[in-house]
């Protein structure tokens, strides 16, 4: 289905490009998020290795994106559901509870809730199971 490739691509170039930019610039990108330093060796470690996955997702669903409707593919759409809402589940907790913010933090909140609600709109369109 081509919704299920087009989640895959941006799925692949979001999470791929999050990655790269915990690796690279993690002070930058927790500024953003949480408009707080994250400065400490151990968050600084904690962000970059959140880069090294962010960047296996992005390449898992780069390598995906033309085998979706397989059962490893509906295994990894359903894997980013998960993660999705996970994300939006933390970033509502810091910004509520931990009173972190960030100016990307509500807009990567909402940006996670719509890529969780494609997840779903996805699999529950994708009938055939090779």
């Amino acid at each position: 289905m081509p919704g299920d490739k087009a989640l895959l691509i941006v799925t692949a170039a979001a999470e791929a490009a999050t990655g790269l930019a915990l690796l690279a610039l993690p002070l930058l990108v927790g500024s953003l998020l949480l408009g707080g330093s994250i400065d400490a060796p151990a968050a600084l470690i904690v962000a970059r290795m959140t880069g090294a996955a962010l960047l296996s997702l992005g390449v898992a669903c780069w390598l995906a994106r033309n085998d979706a409707q397989t059962r490893a593919g509906r295994g990894l759409i359903t894997a980013m559901l998960l993660y999705n809402l996970a994300a939006v589940a933390v970033l509502i907790y810091a910004g509520t509870i931990a009173r972190l913010f960030g100016i990307g933090l509500w807009p990567a909140a909402v940006l996670h809730a719509a890529m969780a609600v494609w997840c779903v709109a996805c699999l529950r369109n994708g009938t055939k199971v090779q």
